[in-house]
């Protein structure tokens, strides 16, 4: 199957992103939400972004005007229906996404490939509402997508190998480095990365040391690049919640939330987003 078009549903933080490494790329994308203002929103952030790019000499003006005019906005799943492949951003609710997908279902063309960028809902029970399991997969980016250079291949119960192999492709077009994995909570990235982010946070509320402590010792001793407290703030801390949450039903154990998570995302400390989380950003 030869992938030309590109829908991107949820012009987030996560979808803007990734509309963005993909239209630089030279594939059409077609970025969809709700509401006006925020396809509005994440176009503006990709346009600012790459201006800055072009300021500090890393892109061609022509490129910029190239990849900006690869992107249509649109605020209906309806305009999404003529797309080779969906890559779903949308919030981490497993019957948000379910009631797109199949929605999506309907819309598009039957041998349309449909992804997702969750971080930990099971690919088969997304799969599972739509009707074609064999062309449903997990297309897991790292944040932010236009710097980082993984994504996550992951394999639902029916993926077939030819979904498989197109998302490699794809992947590989757009300058990625897939890594093809399973389905199975929390994948391998945040399996690994939550499990790490809880136990500082643990090691925060017990007082075995400081924020900054547990940060430095982190990326001097195992050469992070950001510490375990920073990067929490830095993905959400009602995100890394949520995440635990749904890896401690699962899996249990070392998964359990820290009570202080708990506390901090009660009391609206929700990190960079916020303005506060273990570190002020004011």
């Amino acid at each position: 199957m030869n992938i030309q078009k590109i829908g991107i549903i949820g012009a987030g933080t996560m979808g803007g992103s990734i509309a963005q490494v993909i239209a630089q790329s030279g594939y059409e994308v077609v970025l969809e939400d709700i509401k006006e203002e925020y396809v509005r929103a994440g176009f503006a952030k990709i346009k600012d972004r790459l201006e800055k790019k072009v300021g500090a000499g890393k892109l061609e003006s022509k490129e910029r005007d190239r990849a900006l005019s690869n992107i249509k906005t649109v605020q209906k799943l309806e305009d999404c229906k003529d797309v080779d492949l969906i890559i779903e951003t949308v919030t981490e609710k497993e019957d948000v996404k379910k009631q797109i997908f199949r929605e999506l279902d309907i819309l598009c063309d039957e041998e349309a490939i449909f992804t997702t960028n969750t971080s930990s809902i099971s690919i088969t029970r997304l799969a599972s509402t739509t009707g074609r399991p064999e062309r449903f997969a997990g297309m897991r980016f790292m944040n932010p997508a236009y710097g980082m250079k993984l994504i996550e291949v992951v394999r639902g119960l029916h993926t077939s190998e030819e979904t498989i192999g197109i998302l490699i492709a794809v992947s590989e077009i757009i300058g990625k480095t897939p890594v093809v994995v399973q389905d199975f909570p929390g994948f391998v990235s945040n399996r690994v990365l939550m499990s790490m982010i809880n136990d500082a946070i643990y090691c925060l509320q017990e007082g075995v040391t400081s924020r900054e402590n547990i940060d430095t010792i982190m990326r001097l001793g195992a050469n992070h690049p950001m510490g375990p407290l920073e990067l929490a703030d830095f993905i959400g801390l009602d995100t890394c919640l949520i995440i635990l949450e749904m890896l401690y039903t699962d899996l249990g154990g070392r998964y359990r939330p820290c009570p202080m998570l708990k506390k901090m995302v009660a009391g609206g400390k929700l990190g960079k987003k916020s303005g506060e989380g273990f570190y002020e950003y004011r």
